[in-house]
């Protein structure tokens, strides 16, 4: 039951996905950006993180 719940769920992303595209190309390609800079921030403060950790949790 769970398996097909998720199906639907992905499906139903999948499809509003393509909608936003098809409809509204800059707004989509925004939100492509907004998406890639998340994942940069997320992967900078991982970093800094590692680099406090390995300079043994000084401040």
């Amino acid at each position: 039951m769970a398996v097909n719940a998720k199906k639907i769920v992905v499906f139903a992303l999948v499809v509003f996905a393509m909608y936003v595209i098809i409809t509204d190309p800059a707004r989509a390609a925004d939100y492509v950006q907004i998406a890639f800079e998340g994942i940069s921030d997320a992967a900078g403060a991982i970093g800094d993180f590692m680099t406090w950790a390995v300079d043994g949790g000084k401040s």
